[in-house]
């Protein structure tokens, strides 16, 4: 007559199945996280070039083509109708523009520059800027314009 204690249902499963549902699951589904980091990643990804960050110039109309880009980004001037002088997206004082303008032609392998001034901002300004783009030397200096100005024959496009 042995008297035995065994388990209910026998075998070795789970004892207390009532008090298993009330524990906290130890386990994370990371796919839903993953699935909205993706997401996120693909959105930056796109909205990320267009959001330029710059100063607010109000560029004089041209009826010239635009060039073609290149691999390297060029390096950026912005003269803004109050007579600060921008260089890529730090401001910098007139007399220190030609010291900075050498130590970036140090690091660069393309000398292209581009211009951009405020159509109000007077001719003489925009030629110092350009003599010290020269003596620092950037040599391939572009003027950036709006397209659909007014051609010299006095039609618009």
């Amino acid at each position: 007559m042995g008297a035995s204690v065994s388990p209910r249902g026998g075998g070795g499963g789970k004892r207390r199945r009532g008090h298993a549902k009330n524990r906290p699951m130890a386990e994370i589904n990371v796919t839903p996280f993953v699935d909205v980091m993706l997401v996120l990643l693909i959105i930056f990804m796109v909205a990320a070039p267009m959001l330029t960050v710059g100063v607010p110039i109000e560029l004089p109309k041209s009826a010239a083509q635009p060039l073609a880009t290149e691999q390297e980004e060029p390096l950026t001037i912005a003269l803004s109708s109050e007579g600060k002088i921008v260089l890529q997206n730090i401001e910098i004082k007139n007399e220190n523009l030609i010291e900075k303008l050498v130590a970036v032609a140090e690091e660069r392998t393309n000398n292209k520059v581009f211009l951009r001034a405020d159509a109000s901002v007077n001719y003489a300004a925009v030629m110092e800027v350009m003599g010290a783009l020269n003596a620092a030397g950037f040599n391939n200096i572009g003027l950036v314009t709006d397209a659909g100005g007014p051609k010299l024959d006095g039609s618009d496009p």
